[in-house]
């Protein structure tokens, strides 16, 4: 295994943009290294945003690390881009029926197994999601783990804690805090910031923003770029993406140094069309 960590290291370092890294990310995760694997697999999707396996090996990583709800983004990315993406459907199957949603977790394992019918695997995990035992995890071994499903929470989206389905963005990585969507005047709509010491930092921070849509505007205009969609930045403790949903609306994402501005980019994508769907609703 080492010598195989080894030479799949020196073969990516030869050509970054080899999809390598896919098997150099599951060979240093089955190591247990899942720190240097999960280096691996940001860099990789942020070479290969849209590569469905590059989301399915950070999924399984961040499973791994208990990040399920931040799993769970990853594993619907990569079925977004690759429907019949076996991987990614059980794992979201896993993680459905990890919060006691055994419809849906029933209804993922059923398309995965639509497409691959031979795979006994699906169907062992169908015969335990309807026993009422816990699926085969993604990221480990079968376990015949039981589970109460009546006491379980139900929620349309697997989250490290109960969301209010009337925030704007429940379901999404950063659903309780990294995310805010404000109006021109830099009121709150929906989300939450916190500062690294905890404390809540949304409105003065909303304040702030107030006419950053205005100066992003003149700015692209006297430079001649057209229309802005979007503002990145790096700090020191943190990176940020600006965009704007509506002509009336802004969101801005906060994330930690380790979240690279591509990565970034694709979780502000992903918020926005949530915002923007919210907005409509509220019309």
């Amino acid at each position: 295994m080492a010598d195989d960590v080894r030479a799949l290291s020196a073969e990516l370092a030869q050509d970054p943009q080899s999809l390598v890294f896919l098997r150099l990310g599951e060979a240093l995760r089955r190591k247990g290294q899942l720190d240097a694997a999960l280096r691996v697999a940001v860099n990789g999707l942020e070479r290969h945003p849209h590569l469905a396996d590059a989301h399915d090996l950070y999924a399984r990583l961040l499973a791994d690390k208990h990040e399920y709800e931040r799993a769970f983004d990853e594993w619907d990315m990569a079925v977004r881009i690759a429907p019949n993406h076996i991987g990614a459907l059980k794992g979201l199957a896993f993680l459905y029926f990890k919060v006691g949603d055994v419809a849906q977790a029933e209804a993922h394992l059923e398309a995965a197994r639509r497409y691959e019918p031979d795979d006994p695997t699906i169907a062992q995990a169908l015969v335990m999601v309807r026993g009422g035992a816990r699926p085969p995890s993604p990221t480990t071994a079968p376990a015949l783990e039981p589970v109460a499903t009546a006491a379980a929470p139900a929620a349309p989206a697997p989250t490290a804690g109960v969301l209010d389905e009337s925030q704007v963005f429940a379901g999404l990585e950063g659903a309780l805090e990294g995310l805010v969507l404000l109006d021109a005047a830099g009121m709150v709509l929906g989300g939450a910031l916190r500062s690294p010491a905890g404390a809540d930092v949304t409105d003065a921070v909303a304040a702030y923003l107030a006419g950053v849509s205005q100066e992003a505007a003149r700015t692209v205009k006297l430079l001649g770029l057209g229309v802005w969609v979007g503002l990145s930045a790096e700090g020191q403790h943190g990176n940020v993406h600006v965009a704007q949903p509506t002509k009336d609306a802004l969101l801005l994402v906060v994330r930690d140094r380790g979240v690279p501005l591509g990565r970034l980019a694709i979780l502000a994508q992903r918020a926005t069309a949530t915002a923007r769907r919210w907005l409509e609703r509220q019309r």
